[in-house]
């Protein structure tokens, strides 16, 4: 029976035919089924879970769940909420079990207007979907977290389906009027100017209304026939006049108990959270003179107490539940005093989100189920078969109350959650909080080191012994903002993003949180980085883990190579934070930046932070803020070291601002580039000042002692190593921070 025509032998209608049938043939979702995306990658493995789309109607829900029949292994069923009950649930729920127990084959079960259901309905498929005997896709045109069943949701991922632009709707239009097998390309159909305009305009994003009125206009049209269709190549001209009656503006769907309800308290919620004391009461208003329950406003506003002011000012919680209780004992009107009592202290109040950092405790708890340390454990009863309790500092012995020592499992020693804001109570105990944990992490790390950037270059101090770091405050705060720096705000939910030089993963996790719907990608440039990325990754879905590959430092593949690697050539955003640490200089620079320009998408972006040698610390800066040195002693080192970089010859040290600009600008980028002064506290050791002072093996050595003579040399090193033994220096260098814009390539 041919494909345009159903079981009775009546013609499908044209939105019916022209349905895709391949992930290519979709059109206006590239957000979600574009190349890279999450969803694509998951449909083209074949490796679903619980899905739910969620959008208007004609976006494409009920096209993408066909498409996914077409493409998938599993047996596939199909119910409507509107037509279908329990009995049916129950029906493809034993087909479905009798296919895994004796064909060991997985069943999807697509449910249309899946908000339809009853509680009840939803309830019954809920354990089958939970044990696996049917993976669900539902849609939906209401928001699932209101109108679906919240086990439900939980156990899905939801795809939200955008109305579609009207480039989206054009190219639906052409496409339906070309195809000869489905649509109208037998015949001649042309349009009155302004006709095929007015009904892509008037179908406001949605393809279904556009096509059902494209078949009205088309086959209501006269072509000299005297019923439709007519002969093969007739002239099909549609006028301005039959474009307008075949489609009426749709009417605008107002729903007192659903979105409307939820989309004003979230104004109310976002008026408050924003300080706007005119706007929260307007949305109070609103929402009382539409008779909304004023125990759910209290409940918000509880909860707001704690998620948006918190600790900027503890009192805001007590001052709202005192409100509640008090509306409780007068009720209407007077209760509209305390209502606005509430509403105006929390809109005026500080701001402080930061009790959001439980949900990283908590996520890192997901992550790894570690051990109590053994000075933390109980001491009552295992202290003398275990040692449980040695070696625990009671507090309260000293004079503070407060001695430092590891709380945190070891596996996490060092790890953020909580940052204090500066605003309010809060910004009044910070400086408190982070120096008790500078001085714990000090205790904490004081067995560790990592490699940071030394004060220069030399063979022999490649492998020497890193700084002591005195972290986790000064440190993260630094890496926190370099990481907000590179970023930025315009990352979207399904962007690609590549991460070049990614080995500390600091990127690469802020990518996985902004873009889980997208393509995260990192490049590190040994085994042992790519291993430890992904033992973090491992608690993720396979599906949703970022893609990690090891390839040469500093530079990036070809679109070829990230093709074969990655399934996409093109990416959305470029993010690296020193990806030049082994080697820079213009020739290093200019490969980089050809092959960003092949890789990144129009509008794309290209953001790098890197940290030029000759911008670094100067040993003359630290004896003349941090020794009280001579000044003659300061002048002449400060001398010597601008000779030193000013004359250098080897190009990872010689590079500067200038140069980085001037390649990418040569690639045919418009470069933006800013100076970030950085700086951090810093455990000096002996051994690192003997590595720079050793003029034998150090080259910034060799080239010092020439210019100022060893008594003078001798006489800096012994002013240096008096102040490291005091404790921690401030440690300053710039940065260059280079965004590189797509949008006025040549």
């Amino acid at each position: 029976m041919s494909e345009l025509f159903n079981v009775e032998g009546t013609e499908r209608p044209l939105a019916d035919r022209m349905r895709p049938r391949t992930l290519d043939d979709i059109i206006g979702q590239d957000h979600i089924v574009g190349t890279g995306r999450l969803l694509r990658r998951a449909i083209q493995a074949d490796r679903l879970s619980s899905l739910i789309f969620y959008g208007p109607p004609g976006t494409g829900k009920t096209s993408l769940a066909r498409v996914i029949a077409n493409t998938t292994k599993s047996a596939f069923e199909s119910l409507n909420a509107v037509l279908t009950g329990i009995k049916d649930i129950r029906e493809v729920i034993e087909r479905a079990d009798e296919r895994r127990r004796f064909h060991d084959k997985r069943s999807i079960l697509f449910v249309d207007e899946v908000h339809r259901w009853n509680k009840a309905q939803q309830d019954a498929l809920l354990p089958w979907v939970e044990n696996g005997v049917v993976i669900l896709i539902g849609a939906t045109t209401e928001n699932p977290f209101f109108e679906v069943n919240r086990a439900l949701v939980s156990r899905s991922r939801i795809f939200q389906l955008k109305s579609l632009s009207s480039d989206a709707l054009w190219q639906t239009a052409l496409r339906a009027l070309a195809d000869s097998e489905r649509g109208y390309g037998k015949w001649r159909v042309s349009f009155e100017e302004g006709a095929l305009e007015h009904l892509v305009e008037v179908a406001g994003g949605d393809a279904r209304s556009l096509l059902n009125a494209l078949e009205l206009a088309v086959e209501t049209t006269p072509s000299g026939a005297q019923r439709w269709p007519p002969p093969a190549g007739a002239d099909i001209r549609v006028s301005l006049e039959a474009a307008e009656e075949s489609i009426q503006r749709r009417a605008v769907l107002y729903d007192r108990d659903g979105d409307y309800h939820f989309d004003t308290i979230s104004a109310f919620i976002k008026s408050v959270r924003g300080s706007d004391p005119d706007a929260a009461l307007y949305w109070l208003a609103k929402m009382l003179r539409a008779g909304e329950d004023p125990s759910f406003i209290f409940r918000r506003m509880i909860i707001l107490a704690s998620e948006d002011v918190g600790l900027a000012d503890p009192q805001a919680l007590g001052v709202v539940i005192s409100c509640a209780e008090s509306f409780d004992r007068i009720g209407f009107p007077e209760g509209n005093f305390p209502l606005a009592h509430a509403c105006l202290y929390l809109a005026t109040a500080p701001k402080s989100n930061t009790t959001l950092s439980f949900f990283d405790a908590l996520a890192e708890v997901d992550k790894e189920d570690a051990e109590v340390p053994k000075h933390l454990r109980d001491a009552s009863r295992d202290r003398e078969s275990f040692g449980h309790g040695e070696g625990y500092v009671y507090p309260h012995a000293y004079r503070e109350h407060w001695t430092a020592q590891q709380y945190l499992p070891t596996a996490l020693q060092g790890k953020t959650f909580y940052m204090p804001s500066s605003v309010g109570y809060e910004g009044r105990i910070r400086d408190e909080t982070l120096r008790k944990r500078e001085i714990q992490a000090v205790v904490a790390m004081a067995d560790r080191s990592d490699e940071l950037d030394s004060l220069t270059w030399s063979a022999s101090s490649k492998g020497r012994e890193g700084w002591f770091k005195r972290l986790e405050s000064g440190r993260s705060a630094l890496l926190l903002a370099d990481r907000a720096a590179i970023m930025g705000q315009g990352i979207a939910r399904h962007d690609r993003v590549l991460i070049p030089a990614a080995n500390d993963g600091l990127l690469l996790w802020e990518s996985l949180r902004r873009a889980p719907e997208g393509l995260s990608v990192a490049l590190v440039d040994t085994e042992s980085a790519r291993d430890a990325l992904l033992r973090y990754a491992a608690s993720l879905d396979e599906i949703e883990r970022p893609q990690i590959v090891v390839f040469p430092a500093g530079s990036l593949p070809t679109p070829e190579e990230a093709e074969c690697l990655f399934a996409t050539g093109v990416f959305d955003h470029i993010f690296a934070r020193e990806p030049w640490r082994r080697g820079a200089g213009a020739t290093v620079f200019r490969l980089f930046a050809e092959s960003a320009r092949q890789l990144i998408a129009p509008q794309g972006t290209i953001v790098i932070l890197q940290s030029p040698p000759a911008l670094g610390e100067r040993i003359s800066r630290i004896l003349r803020d941090e020794c009280n040195a001579l000044a003659a002693l300061v002048a002449k080192l400060e001398e010597a070291e601008g000779a030193f970089f000013a004359g250098q010859e080897d190009p990872r040290l010689s590079w500067d601002q200038a140069m980085l600009e001037t390649c990418f600008e040569e690639a045919g980028f418009n470069t933006c580039l800013s100076v970030l002064e950085q700086k951090e506290e810093r455990l000096i050791t002996a051994r690192d000042l003997n590595a720079w002072f050793d003029w034998r093996k150090s080259s910034w050595g060799a080239f010092i002692v020439d210019m100022l003579g060893e008594e003078r040399f001798l006489e800096a090193k012994a002013l240096l190593s008096e102040r490291i033994r005091q404790g921690p220096l401030v440690w300053c260098w710039k940065s260059l921070l280079l965004s590189v814009s797509i949008h006025a390539l040549a």
